[in-house]
This record gives C-alpha cells, sequence and structure tokens, in this order.
C-alpha cells in the first residue's frame, strides 16, 4: 500500500510544479504580447550635456569663460554658463597649444586637463599652488580670477 501512495503524491507534486511553470509561461507570453508595438513620440525639449564641470564657477562667470573661448578658440555652443563637453573641448584646444596638455580634445576634465589648467593660472591668473591636477580652493580662486579677466576681454 505504501508505494502506491508515494507514487501518487510524486505524481501530484509533478502535476503542481507542471500547473504553476505553464501558468508562469502563459503570464510571460501575455506580458510580452501585451507590450507597445508603436514608438514613442520624439521630444522637443533640448538636449543637455550630461557632465557640467564649473570649477566652482557662477553661471555668470562661466558664461564670461565660454565667451572668451567663442571668441579664441572655435567654441561654437551656447554661452549659457554650464561649461560642458563642447566647452571643455575649446579649453583643450587652448590648453594644448599653450600649456602642455597632452590628453585628448575630448571635453572630460581629468588630472590632465586640470593640471594644464593649473599651468596657464599659475602663468597668468595668480595661482600658487601646485600643479597636481586636482581643483582645490586655489585653483578655483584663480579660475574665477580667469573668468573676471575674460569679461574684461570679452565683447
Amino acid at each position: 500500500m505504501r508505494p502506491s501512495v508515494l507514487t501518487r503524491s510524486l505524481v501530484s507534486v509533478t502535476a503542481v510544479v507542471g500547473i504553476a511553470a505553464a501558468s508562469l509561461a502563459g503570464a510571460s507570453a501575455s506580458f510580452a504580447a501585451s507590450a507597445p508595438t508603436s514608438k514613442p513620440a520624439a521630444s522637443t525639449r533640448a538636449v543637455t550635456p550630461l557632465a557640467t564641470v564649473n570649477l566652482g564657477l557662477s553661471t555668470t562667470q562661466a558664461k564670461h569663460i565660454q565667451c572668451w573661448l567663442q571668441e579664441h578658440w572655435s567654441y561654437t555652443g551656447q554661452r549659457d554658463g554650464q561649461l560642458g563637453t563642447n566647452s571643455w573641448k575649446a579649453m583643450q584646444r587652448f590648453l594644448k597649444r599653450w600649456h602642455g596638455y597632452e590628453g585628448a580634445i575630448d571635453g572630460e576634465v581629468g588630472g590632465g586637463t586640470v593640471s594644464a589648467l593649473q599651468r596657464y593660472l599659475k602663468a597668468s591668473h595668480g595661482y600658487e599652488g601646485g600643479i597636481d591636477g586636482q581643483a582645490g580652493p586655489q585653483t578655483q580662486a584663480a579660475f574665477k580670477r580667469f573668468a573676471a579677466w575674460a569679461d574684461s576681454v570679452c565683447d
């Protein structure tokens, strides 16, 4: 008598597992079938840069830098006060030409970009810190002096 009870139990458990698996598969298939087939409408909003690195500048101060970059280093973006990728590409062109920047013109503000900026700020805007690639308080203060100077020479 015992073998038939064990067999019936095993058959019952197998049936329950099979029913549960079939239910999940059906739910997955119905969920996939109900997914929308049309593409969402395109957005009309302006795309904003992913990375803005103002290094302590206010929006107004950053606009002064962008003005200078437009007039001298082929920055073609808006003067929006957000130093994004295109602003930094223009800055990297300047730094590559005059201040030892050796990296790619990629608009990413890494240690190489900051070190070259520090060399420029040391030469022209009162930066007295080390060339360490870290945009600390002294670098930011000198960058603000650069922005004030850019305002004085930009339209």
